[in-house]
């Protein structure tokens, strides 16, 4: 039984996939890392109780409890980089976000280990998005795949300035038609906070990979600043504060039931 990995169905032709907020380290590989906190920060905290809202949609929820560090289920699986020539994190990944090493000296996970956590974790995570486009495509012609995120609003190794509070990503407009983007932007735009759509997150390998909007099936995924909705200078894990993130729950409801309309009407 996979107790790390959770879905919630709803019948309503939208996926949330939160493929980051886990922080669970597996026993088997926690003491090949310099440490647990290491392993855990660059989590994106809180996505799962910040979209708590999306199953009461009808929605269809799917998370997975496992760190990012362990395995990565947002990276193409054969390795390939989704950006090349610009710095960014491993399948597995071997370094955190500012590019401090996370494992200790000669205990970096190999070829083998890399296929052993593939089939372990990243292929249950990926059976569970495909069997639920599968079942909700069969509900209905049109269904929107919403990769949900969020990351620091300052990572210098990744990106200069401070991030936008929405970054959406459309993989250059590929994965999704444009009235869902369109749909979306003006969703976070009515709120006065900045966004910029397909800038320096376009979109990674979930988005990329099941979008495919001539079959009815688009996907996008949405890259918050965390200060939209926790105090990035708390010690790490910043608490959940429910009073301050919901201004923000506001506009994503809105942006999510942009997608529903989309679905629904779309010819």
């Amino acid at each position: 039984m996979n107790d790390w990995l959770h879905i919630s169905r709803g019948e309503m032709p939208l996926i949330v996939s939160i493929p980051h907020a886990g922080t669970r380290i597996p026993p088997e590989i926690a003491d090949d890392f310099v440490s647990p906190a290491l392993a855990q920060g660059d989590a994106d905290l809180h996505v799962e109780r910040l979209y708590a809202f999306a199953a009461d949609m009808g929605a269809t929820v799917i998370r997975t409890d496992i760190s990012r560090s362990a395995i990565d289920m947002n990276r193409d699986p054969s390795g390939a980089s989704l950006y090349p020539g610009q710095a960014t994190t491993e399948l597995c990944p071997t370094t955190s976000f500012d590019g401090t090493a996370l494992y200790a000296p000669g205990r970096q996970p190999g070829a083998e280990e890399i296929a052993r956590r593939r089939a372990r974790w990243f292929a249950p995570y990926h059976y569970a998005i495909s069997n639920e486009i599968v079942r909700l495509r069969a509900l209905h012609p049109h269904i929107v795949l919403y990769d949900a995120h969020s990351i620091r609003s300052h990572v210098p190794r990744l990106f200069a300035g401070e991030l936008p509070q929405f970054n959406i990503g459309t993989n250059g407009g590929t994965s999704c038609a444009a009235l869902l983007t369109s749909a979306v932007e003006a969703a976070c735009d009515a709120s006065g906070l900045g966004r910029v759509t397909n800038g320096r997150f376009r979109g990674g390998w979930i988005t990329r990979h099941y979008g495919a909007p001539d079959t009815g099936v688009h996907a996008i995924q949405m890259e918050l600043a965390m200060r939209g909705y926790l105090d990035e200078a708390s010690p790490f894990p910043a608490p959940w504060d429910p009073a301050r993130a919901a201004p923000l729950q506001t506009i994503l409801q809105a942006a999510l039931a942009a997608c529903l309309i989309f679905a629904k009407d779309h010819p």
